[in-house]
């Protein structure tokens, strides 16, 4: 159960999703939070992030998971919990889950971020309308965000696995696309109120296996780490997806989130971009 009572203005709340019923291949990621927390807290390593911040100091605080009582009404309890919690901060990390949850995520974001810029680290554009007839798949999520305005802008990174359909959706909501097959990664030139919605499949399989859906081709976790760390605009938030502990060989991938998670914390608590 989520608990934010000692949570202060100036902290960023984490907050665990156990939520994948929105999953079209495989379950597993609702048991990522605890997984995630449990590699965080590994005695392997230390809570200094690269940009010389002891996350143990503090400027974070872990509110724990959301509780669903009713799946049907899951999106409708997810965005309620973002909402309270911007009653205290309006800065809060999101442990998924699968990717659905970026879109009720972005309903309580837009209520306090009218002119949020999404970027979006990924194999795949989950622009879809529908997906087996599910509009609220794992797969759909920005489709519904861009449909209802809930962002001003959107860029996408790392995207390998683009149909014709969602070609003519990135068209049709102006959503910028670097797909990995036209080489370096790009400049990122961002303003303002930036979230960050990050999918572990961004990373080649070979970094991070234990995801549901493998698609070579990917970045390397220094990649991401350079997009995280040098990242332009005003960072407020943040959510990690798709992590699935049960296709995770010793661990290695939660290993990895929890590295992202750190240097996204770092990130944001400096509220500047490292230099390079």
């Amino acid at each position: 159960m989520v608990n934010s009572k000692e949570l202060q203005s100036d902290q960023i709340a984490v907050v665990g999703i156990p939520f994948d019923k929105q999953s079209s291949y495989l379950r597993g990621p609702a048991l990522a939070p605890v997984r995630i927390r449990e590699s965080l807290s590994c005695d392997s390593a230390n809570m200094w992030t690269e940009n010389d911040i002891d996350l143990a100091a503090g400027g974070w605080q872990d509110v724990g998971d959301v509780t669903f009582l009713d799946d049907e009404k899951a999106f409708e309890t997810i965005e309620a919990t973002i909402t309270a919690l911007f009653q205290k901060t309006q800065r809060v990390i999101s442990l998924g889950g699968d990717h659905s949850i970026a879109y009720p995520i972005m309903r309580a974001y837009a209520k306090a971020y009218p002119d949020l810029t999404i970027l979006q680290l990924d194999a795949h554009p989950d622009l879809y309308d529908h997906l087996d007839g599910n509009r609220h798949s794992h797969a759909c999520p920005f489709a519904r965000i861009m449909e209802e305005k809930l962002a001003a802008r959107m860029v996408q990174v790392g995207i390998r696995t683009i149909t014709g359909h969602q070609r003519e959706q990135a068209q049709r909501f102006g959503v910028e696309v670097h797909e990995m097959s036209a080489g370096p990664l790009p400049d990122l030139r961002l303003s303002g109120p930036v979230y960050l919605s990050l999918d572990m499949d961004c990373l080649d399989p070979a970094f991070a296996p234990g995801v549901s859906h493998f698609e070579p081709g990917g970045m390397s976790t220094r990649e991401v780490l350079h997009i995280i760390q040098r990242l332009e605009g005003n960072l407020v938030g943040a959510d990690l997806v798709e992590y699935n502990p049960q296709r995770d060989p010793n661990g290695m991938t939660g290993m990895v989130a929890a590295k992202l998670l750190k240097e996204i914390l770092g990130r944001m608590i400096a509220n500047k971009p490292m230099e390079d």
